[in-house]
């Protein structure tokens, strides 16, 4: 009986954390990021790109864009004409600028970001449990399976599968967040938005731990803005410009 009831929770929270991987839409930055159209029509007039990077920066000033391209200019999608949110990258399969987009996920069919974030992880981490259960429970059979019947046979196989299934989510548990280390005003830095192991966790589960093991959202902020390292540090010149962002409105619910 205990081991139909560990079973059954393992399941309904892997197929939940799934379903919540599958069908939560990944969200777009809010309207403050894309281009008006004065300011569209003045960029694309524009040829010179020394000008066009000026015209950037004139519109992200009051952003709260700390990264940038390689070269050190503004992060801008022509795609979906707008500046792009720190961790916000543009999905070739979704066709749109996902907010701290991750990766593209075949699993699930859909982009993994900010909004499903949480959900993946959750679903990765319930994977291997459940393999991890099933293995397990039919490990002892394994033992008989050169002297018994067909029966233990096809455990054997059951066993099998759930070791070689258990490998996919770990390796993708492993690698999720392997990208290019974000570009600064003062050059490249991996751990850029690294704030420990704890303030990572929350960042992604909140602070709310007893709300961690469900698929309820619960991460921080809203996608669009993300705390730094240099953030920890007094006065910092990226906390001021955060602040004036907020003064002007510009954190407003999109």
């Amino acid at each position: 009986v205990a081991y139909l009831v560990v079973f059954h929770i393992l399941f309904v929270l892997f197929v939940w954390t799934y379903w919540k991987s599958v069908f939560t839409l990944p969200i777009q930055p809010g309207k403050k990021f894309h281009m008006s159209y004065a300011d569209q029509e003045r960029y694309e007039n524009e040829e010179r790109p020394e000008v066009q990077r000026q015209i950037l920066a004139e519109i992200a000033r009051k952003l709260p864009v700390y990264t940038r391209t390689g070269n050190g200019g503004i992060r801008f999608c022509d795609r979906c004409q707008l500046i792009k949110p720190d961790r916000c990258h543009h999905c070739s399969v979704c066709a749109m600028c996902v907010l701290k987009m991750d990766h593209h996920c075949p699993w699930v069919n859909n982009c993994i970001g900010f909004s499903n974030y949480k959900f993946f992880l959750l679903f990765l981490a319930y994977s291997l449990l459940y393999c991890l259960y099933i293995a397990a429970t039919v490990f002892k059979y394994f033992i008989k399976y050169w002297t018994v019947s067909h029966e233990i046979r096809f455990l054997f196989h059951l066993l099998v599968f759930a070791i070689d299934f258990f490998f996919s989510p770990l390796k993708l548990s492993l690698f999720a967040e392997a990208f290019s280390a974000p570009v600064f005003q003062n050059g490249p830095d991996k751990n850029g938005f690294n704030l420990g192991f704890v303030k990572n966790l929350q960042q992604v589960f909140g602070e709310e731990k007893k709300l961690w093991l469900l698929p309820i959202a619960s991460s921080q902020g809203d996608g669009h803005f993300f705390p730094m390292r240099a953030l920890s540090e007094a006065r910092n010149p990226l906390l001021t410009n955060e602040e004036q962002w907020e003064e002007d409105g510009i954190d407003e619910e999109p």
